[in-house]
C-alpha cells in the first residue's frame, strides 16, 4: 500500500492514514469508529481526557502584558496528562483537494483507474463523486464539450494493486449519443481533483463510515521551579529599605515568568538522563518553543504596506483551517512598521485601540477578512526577534499539565533559613495549522514548514528572491511567472525542472 500507515503495537495491524489540508497525517477514511480501530490508527495508545480547569487569576494578572505568551498559556485549554511525554494531536482539517500523479489517456473503456499521489489514494471512498476543474465535461450527448463545466467522476471501487480509486465519468465523452455510459476522458498529470459528496443508489443506506483519526506528534513537558531562601538573620534585621517577603517574592515571580516565557518561545526539544546524588538516574525533559512549531512562515522583507497587510489577513482567515480570532504578538520593530502603514487611501479601514477579551490593551485593525489584534511581546525583543511576530489563534493553544503548579515552604535542613518555592511541570503546543510566523530576521525556516513571501512585482522573482519550494502570494498580476498568474493567487516555484505551479493551499509538512 502506498499510503502512510500507523501500526498497532499490540496486534501489528495497520490502518492507512492520509494527510489533512495542512499535511498532518490525520485522515483515516472508511474506518469505523470503534475502540479497536481508533487505538490501531493512533498506535494503540488511547487518547487522554480534556479537562477544563480554573486558572490562577492572580498569577495570570501579575505582569500579564510583560509575558504575553505565558499569559496566553494560562488562559488556554488545559489538558492534564500522566506523563512528561505527551502525544499531541494537531487535529487537521479534512482534505478537499487531491492531485493526480500521472496522466490518464483517453480510451473507450467505461471505467478507469484514477492515479493519485500516494498520500491521496485512500481518501476517495466508494460512491464518492469527484470534480476535475481543469478538464471540461461534455453535454448529455457525450459529443459536445461544455467549456467551464468541469468533468465529474464517480468512484466505483479500488484497484487491488495500486490502491487507487476506480472511477467512471459522469459527464464524459460517449462513443454514441445513446450510450448509457461514458468513455474514459483524457486527464493531465498534476490535475487537481475536488472531493464532493457521495451519491447513493435508490435503495442504498450503507456507505463507508467517515472517521478522522489524528496522528500525534510527541511533546515534552518541562519541569520548572523557582526557589527563594531567606535566612532568619535577614528577616530579623532592621533594614534601610523595607524588604518585605512580598517584595522579594514579586521580583522572583517576575523573573520566573520572564525566563519561562522565553522558554515557551524558543526552547529546544530534548531529554536525557542525569545522575542524582542518593536517588540514582532520572530523566530531565526540555520542552519545544512554539517558534519551532509553526507550519506556515511568512518570509518578509521590505516595507509593510496596506496591500501586504490585507494579503496576510487573507492568508490567515481563508485557509483550510479557519480560526475565530487573530492575535499578532509582535516585536517592537515589526509593530512600528505596522503602525506606520499609510491608511489614508483606505478610509474604510477601521483602526481602534481596545481592551480585548484577555484584558490587554491592543490595536485592532478591521479588514474584510477579519479583525487582527496587535500586541507587543517584549520577550521577542529580548530574544533578538524585534522584526518578527506570531499571528496566533489564541483559541487554538493547548496547555499540557503533568503537575499542577504548587507552592511549598520548608525549613532548610541544618540551616537557620526557610526555603520557599513554586514548581510547575507543563508545556505549550499549537493546535491546528492556522498560525503564521512572520520572519523579519532572514532566519532559516523550520524543517517541514511551508514558507511564503508577498510578491508585488510583475516580474518573476530572481536571484536571492527566488527560493525553491517557497510560495509567493501575489499582490499584483505577474506575467513574469505565468500569463495566468493574477493578483491574489499563490504560486510556488518547484525548481528548474518543474518551474512554476499554482499553489492550492495545502501545506506539505514532514
Amino acid at each position: 500500500m502506498a499510503t502512510e500507515e500507523t501500526v498497532n503495537a499490540g496486534t501489528g495491524a495497520t490502518v492507512p492514514t492520509s494527510p489533512g489540508a495542512a499535511g498532518v497525517q490525520s485522515q483515516a477514511p472508511g474506518t469505523p469508529t470503534t475502540v479497536s480501530s481508533v487505538a490501531s490508527a493512533t498506535g494503540g495508545i488511547a487518547p487522554g481526557n480534556l479537562i477544563e480547569t480554573d486558572i490562577d487569576t492572580l498569577l495570570f494578572r501579575f505582569q500579564s502584558e510583560d509575558t504575553a505568551l505565558m499569559s496566553l498559556m494560562l488562559k488556554a485549554k488545559k489538558v492534564k496528562v500522566n506523563s512528561p511525554e505527551v502525544e499531541h494531536f494537531m487535529i487537521d482539517e479534512q482534505r478537499s483537494t487531491l492531485t493526480t500523479d500521472s496522466a490518464v489517456a483517453a480510451s473507450t473503456k467505461a471505467q478507469f483507474i484514477l492515479p493519485l499521489v500516494s498520500s491521496d489514494q485512500n481518501i476517495p471512498r466508494d460512491y464518492h463523486t469527484l470534480l476535475v476543474p481543469d478538464v471540461d465535461g461534455y453535454a448529455a450527448d457525450g459529443q459536445t464539450v461544455t467549456p467551464g463545466k468541469s468533468l465529474m467522476l464517480f468512484v466505483t471501487g479500488r484497484d487491488a494493486t495500486t490502491d487507487n480509486p476506480i472511477v467512471r465519468a459522469v459527464n464524459g465523452p460517449k462513443a454514441n449519443a445513446t450510450d448509457a455510459f461514458c468513455t474514459t476522458p483524457a486527464i493531465p498529470a498534476g490535475s487537481k481533483v475536488k472531493l464532493l459528496a457521495n451519491a447513493m443508489y435508490e435503495t442504498q443506506k450503507e456507505v463507508d463510515p467517515d472517521l478522522i483519526v489524528p496522528r500525534p506528534s510527541i511533546v515534552y513537558l518541562q519541569k520548572r521551579g523557582m526557589n527563594q531562601v531567606v535566612s532568619d538573620y535577614f528577616e530579623a534585621q532592621k533594614k534601610h529599605i523595607p524588604f518585605t517577603q512580598s517584595l522579594i517574592a514579586e521580583q522572583a515571580i517576575l523573573n520566573f515568568k520572564r525566563a519561562g516565557n522565553r522558554t515557551l518561545w524558543v526552547g529546544q526539544k530534548g531529554k536525557f538522563p542525569i545522575k542524582v546524588p542518593k536517588l540514582g538516574e532520572q530523566m530531565i525533559y526540555f520542552t519545544e518553543g512554539i517558534r519551532w512549531q509553526f507550519k506556515r512562515e511568512l518570509q518578509h522583507s521590505g516595507k509593510w504596506t496596506f496591500e501586504k497587510l490585507i494579503a496576510l489577513a487573507k492568508m490567515y482567515f481563508t485557509g483550510e483551517d479557519v480560526p475565530k480570532t487573530a492575535l499578532l504578538l509582535s516585536g517592537k520593530n515589526l509593530l512600528e512598521e505596522l503602525q506606520c502603514i499609510d491608511f489614508s487611501k483606505h478610509p474604510e479601514v477601521q483602526i481602534s485601540v481596545k481592551t480585548n477579551k484577555i484584558g490587554w490593551e491592543v490595536t485592532s485593525i478591521h479588514t474584510v477578512f477579519g479583525d487582527i489584534e496587535i500586541k507587543r511581546e517584549p520577550t521577542l525583543d529580548t530574544l533578538g526577534l524585534s522584526n518578527s511576530g506570531a499571528l496566533i489563534g489564541e483559541d487554538r493553544l493547548v496547555h499540557y499539565l503533568y503537575s499542577q503548579q504548587h507552592e511549598f515552604s520548608d525549613r532548610v535542613e541544618g540551616e537557620e533559613a526557610t526555603r520557599k518555592g513554586v514548581v510547575v511541570w507543563d508545556g505549550l503546543a499549537l493546535k491546528g495549522a492556522c498560525h503564521i510566523w512572520i520572519d523579519g530576521e532572514g532566519d532559516t525556516a523550520n524543517a517541514g514548514a511551508t514558507t511564503y513571501a508577498i510578491w508585488d512585482s510583475p516580474e518573476a522573482p530572481a536571484d536571492d528572491d527566488l527560493v525553491e519550494g517557497r510560495v509567493y502570494l501575489l499582490t499584483a498580476d505577474c506575467p513574469g511567472i505565468s500569463a495566468s498568474a493574477q493578483n491574489g493567487q499563490m504560486w510556488q516555484y518547484k525548481g528548474e525542472a518543474d518551474g512554476w505551479v499554482e499553489f492550492t493551499g495545502e501545506i506539505v509538512a514532514d
